[in-house]
Formats: structure tokens, sequence, C-alpha cells
């Protein structure tokens, strides 16, 4: 058995940005099997970007995305489509299309990439659907549904070709605390009985640490910390981490015509 066999995903010396501009570079790091592998920090720190990296939505400068030891940013042809299939993405939002039953949008991923009669498929579809506890909705429009119910059909489709990974975009950003609550346990237990891998975009603290087996965390363009959330709120020595954990905001320093009487 290969030494890296417990690690899923690596990403290795990452450069991002958009039109020549820099907003993450050297970024490493490797995810574990089975682990809800959380990337955190503040608003416009990069988090978004380095997930459209690690999902092949958009080309890194520079550096390699490695899923299951297969570089995704090099891939093309039948070698790119086999990585994607090795995973399923819920987008921030949910994103089901609106002119679909939910049981047509779970079905999309199954008519893209398999060729499956039309009522395995449903049967499919259905199976993904009872998972995330979403069968009775089947026939519905989106339009129908709650904030919470559409990100769990939504999560249903990213599971549709039985992914080893899922990537979630802010997946809690919307809901109230207890459909949120209720969002975090069904990742816990997606990840427990089936060991599929997490990796959630977030800035939710009770969500993170509810679900987070580890995490890293963005400022300034690069990774300013790793490790499980509760050792960096009570240990880590960074003030930037210290901050983001306690939501303490950057003090200022005062101007000299604010000195008090």
């Amino acid at each position: 058995m290969s030494p890296n066999a417990d690690i899923i995903i690596e990403v290795k010396n990452l450069q991002a940005g958009y039109r020549g501009r820099i907003i993450l570079e050297n970024i490493n790091f490797q995810v574990r099997r089975g682990e809800v592998f959380v990337i955190i920090g503040r608003s416009g720190s990069g988090k978004s970007t380095l997930l459209k990296q690690m999902i092949g939505l958009n080309q890194p400068m520079a550096g390699e995305v490695l899923i299951e030891e297969r570089n995704l940013v090099s891939a093309a042809g039948q070698e790119r489509r086999d990585i994607l299939r090795e995973f399923g993405v819920l987008y921030q939002g949910g994103a089901l299309f609106g002119s679909m039953t939910v049981l047509e949008n779970v079905r999309l991923p199954l008519n893209e990439f398999t060729d499956l009669p039309g009522l395995a498929k449903d049967l499919v579809a259905l199976l993904k659907l009872k998972l995330v506890g979403m069968a009775a909705a089947a026939w519905s429009m989106p339009s129908e549904l709650s904030g919470g119910m559409e990100k769990r059909a939504a999560i249903a489709r990213a599971m549709a070709l039985d992914p080893r990974i899922l990537f979630l975009d802010e997946p809690s950003v919307g809901l109230d605390p207890v459909t949120s609550a209720e969002l975090d346990g069904l990742i816990l237990r997606l990840a427990e009985y089936f060991n599929i891998t997490f990796v959630i975009v977030t800035h939710e603290l009770e969500s993170i640490f509810a679900i987070a087996s580890r995490v890293i965390m963005i400022a300034d363009r690069t990774i300013i910390a790793e490790g499980k959330p509760d050792e960096l709120r009570d240990h880590a020595t960074d003030p930037r981490v210290r901050r983001f954990f306690l939501r303490e905001p950057k003090t200022q320093p005062a101007a000299e015509n604010d000195n008090p009487p």
C-alpha cells in the first residue's frame, strides 16, 4: 500500500488569481479520507477562490491539485472526466434549476455521466433523496422548498454518482440556526456512514466547531493556520486566528486628538 494511501486530496504550491492579480500563493495542504476538512477565513480572503481551483472550475496560475494522486490541473479528455466523477459539488445557494422538479435536478449528473435507462436513473435519484430526508419532495419544484430543503436536495444531486468527495461552498449561508444545525448533522452522518470526505468553505463558527475534523485558515493570500478548531481557538499565537475564533474586531490605534480629557 502506498504511504500516502490515507491522502485523498493534495494541493501543492498553488498560486491563483484573476487578470494577473494574485489572490492565493504558496498554498500547500492534504486532505485525508473520511474527514470533514473546513476552509476558513474572513470574507474576501480567497476561500471560494481556492475551492474553484480544487474542483477544476478555474485554472490556477501555478501548482497542482491531486485527486486520488491524479493531477486535475493537467488532466484532459477522459482522464479529466474520470477525476470529475470522483467528487460532487454543492454551490453556494444550492443552484437547483427552477424549471425542473427536485427529482429531475438530482438526475442531472446521471444524465451527463451514465448510460442508465430512465427508470434506473429515477430510482438512483430517489435513493439519494431518501438519504437526505427529501424523498417526499421528489416531484416538488425548487420554488416550493425551504432554504434547508433546497440545500438537502442539492447535496442529493452532488451524491448522484456516489462520489468519494463532496465540496460544499458556504452550505449554511441564509439558514436559520436550527436548520443549519440539522444540515451539520446530515454532513456528519454522511461522513460517518458512507466514509465521504467533505471539503467545506464556511465562516459559520457554530458549524465549524460542530463538524470540522481539521481546518485551514487563509489570510493575506496564504495559509496561516492548520489544525483542529478548538486547538486553534485556544492555543493559536497568530492574532488573526485568535480574532477570527473569538470574533474580536481588529483594534485601531487611537488618534492623537482622541485622548480623553
